[in-house]
């Protein structure tokens, strides 16, 4: 794996840094990409002696700034092995009165992001014959709650399209997963987010507690982005790279719970569904 160049979006904080710490410990060839790349030098003193490291400027929304950090990446390393789309922040909010702009920045990041990503990498990997990619999704890609409707929605999306996408390159040999934490204990659901501060009364109960517990349980979040980071690196590693990996026991939990009910669900109701067949 010391050959292989990873290439990590958000990198600055989280589980980003996490991962990027992991490679750099396991001395692989890596990019560390973030909006504001003196965040990354500042825990990654001297990063500009580590041949192995290269440190860039990088916003996803911006198609053309991607296409010249990855331009930047072949000169440096000849490729891309492993692109890590870990990019992605959270705006909080009931579906009702929720604000558009906030929305439009969260898809542009989050989904389009990814896209704009893939679209750069994607044809290096095809000419390479070979690649992984991660999207790093959440438990909030395969099960919804009240409070998160469009935070779900970018990952429901970066859910059918990965799994699409998957299916399209895997006979070129090129790998897709979706790398689905639960609760992590980084700054996702402190620094990272917005709120909808105006939320109306009739969410309260419903939307509005559910973010209040969220934003409670910033720092002591169960699962560790260090053990995480470890458990990416050693599947890619071994080339065991599931379309899905759940990360967390409460991860586990309630998708589980997800799937059950879904099970019950069109069981239920199979006579009816049946029934609409010619």
């Amino acid at each position: 794996m010391e050959n292989k160049v990873w290439f990590v979006t958000g990198a600055s904080t989280g589980l980003g840094k996490a991962i990027v710490l992991e490679l750099i410990a396991k001395k692989c060839k890596v990019v560390a990409t973030s909006r504001n790349p003196l965040d990354i030098e500042h825990y990654l003193p001297g990063a500009q002696e580590n041949d192995n490291l290269l440190v860039l400027p990088l916003d996803v929304t911006n198609s053309q700034h991607i296409k010249s950090v990855v331009e930047a990446t072949k000169q440096k390393f000849g490729g891309i092995d492993v692109l890590v789309n870990n990019a992605g922040f959270a705006y909080f909010s009931p579906v009702e009165n929720a604000d558009d702009q906030q929305i439009e920045n969260m898809f542009a990041v989050n989904f389009w992001g990814v896209k704009h990503m893939i679209d750069h990498v994607l044809p290096i990997m095809r000419e390479q014959k070979s690649g992984t990619i991660l999207n790093i999704s959440s438990l909030g890609g395969l099960r919804a709650f009240a409070g998160f409707g469009y935070y779900h929605a970018t990952k429901f999306a970066l859910e059918g399209f990965s799994e699409s996408l998957s299916q399209e390159v895997k006979p070129l040999g090129i790998n897709i997963s979706l790398v689905e934490p639960g609760d992590f204990n980084t700054d996702f659901a402190s620094r990272s987010a917005t709120e909808n501060v105006n939320i109306i009364e009739a969410y309260q109960a419903t939307a509005g507690e559910n973010i209040k517990n969220l934003r409670e349980l910033s720092g002591h979040q169960p699962g560790d982005p260090n053990k995480a980071a470890k458990v990416i690196y050693d599947l890619v590693n071994r080339g065991d790279v599931p379309l899905r990996i759940l990360l967390g026991s409460d991860a586990y939990q309630r998708a589980m719970e997800k799937l059950t009910g879904m099970q019950k669900l069109f069981s239920t109701y199979h006579d009816i569904t049946i029934s609409t067949d010619y």
